[in-house]
């Protein structure tokens, strides 16, 4: 497959790997498109299996609706099913980052039956993430998403200059600059970055769903770095609290949160791991 529909949008997606193997589907978050997941796909060839990398809700060109209602996580979550059904598989190995990994918390619990294994880098269960704010540094982390509520000013300011102080933001976050090149010439396509800034500006339409999820049932592995400034260790910690399928929680000490791109080869055996013990 090269695309999927859903909800009247046509998505992109990277469909590799070994037609009939076992599926896994590898989510991204902001700002990165599928190529985040560019240097971890390979070791789940390597074991025979079939990877689905999309483009999601506002990165892929045909699927960028311009209202911020179309990026409540419902949606997100209606996405990745469309996905499956598209490519004919019943249940995949569920793996996100970032914004990645709350689709694959909320389509853990609310399709079980669709999610093999859960397999989320960084991101901790939204109840966790909720509890923390009230009980730790993670609203402070978390304040630049209140800023990018104002609608257009961000992408101005990120955007000036070639995109030089989104560039700056990110490798000064532990990015590496050929990842931050990259994310910030896709973020200068027509309408991309306040499509990506739109899943932020719906927070406030999610945030009674966060609080109300369910415990997660299928197995689950938790990936987290100490050095995380967005995530930090309390939320972390109090994620275990949200799962009560089998759980496996950890820790990258001195990682940042750019996982993926940083420690592609470490990740890659973690999951290969959990996902065929």
């Amino acid at each position: 497959m090269e695309t999927f529909t859903n909800d009247g949008l046509t998505f992109d997606v990277l469909d590799t790997g070994t037609q009939g193997g076992q599926a896994v589907v590898l989510l991204h978050g902001f700002p990165g498109g599928a190529s985040t997941w560019d240097a971890v796909v390979p070791r789940f060839h390597a074991l025979g299996m079939r990877t689905l990398v999309p483009e999601q809700r506002g990165y892929s060109p045909g699927a960028r609706p311009r209202s911020v209602n179309e990026y409540v996580v419902a949606k997100f979550v209606d996405d990745v099913v469309a996905l499956l059904d598209a490519a004919g598989v019943r249940s995949a190995h569920i793996v996100g980052h970032d914004w990645g990994g709350i689709v694959a918390w909320n389509l853990a619990v609310e399709h079980p039956n669709r999610v093999s294994t859960l397999n989320v880098v960084s991101t901790p269960h939204p109840r966790a993430f909720v509890r923390s704010l009230s009980m730790s540094t993670q609203a402070l982390r978390s304040s630049y998403g209140v800023a990018w509520q104002v609608p257009r000013i961000p992408e101005l300011v990120m955007l000036a200059g070639g995109g030089a102080p989104l560039r700056r933001a990110l490798t000064g976050s532990g990015l590496p600059e050929l990842y931050a090149e990259r994310y910030v010439r896709e973020m200068r396509e027509p309408g991309r970055l306040t499509a990506a800034l739109n899943w932020y500006r719906a927070v406030p339409r999610n945030m009674r769903m966060g609080r109300a999820l369910d415990n997660v049932e299928v197995p689950t592995m938790y990936v987290w770095s100490t050095n995380d400034a967005a995530l930090g260790r309390r939320a972390a910690e109090l994620t275990a609290r949200y799962v009560d399928g089998p759980y496996r929680f950890e820790v990258l000490e001195g990682v940042s949160h750019w996982v993926p791109e940083t420690r592609p080869v470490e990740l890659a055996e973690l999951l290969a791991d959990h996902i065929t013990p």
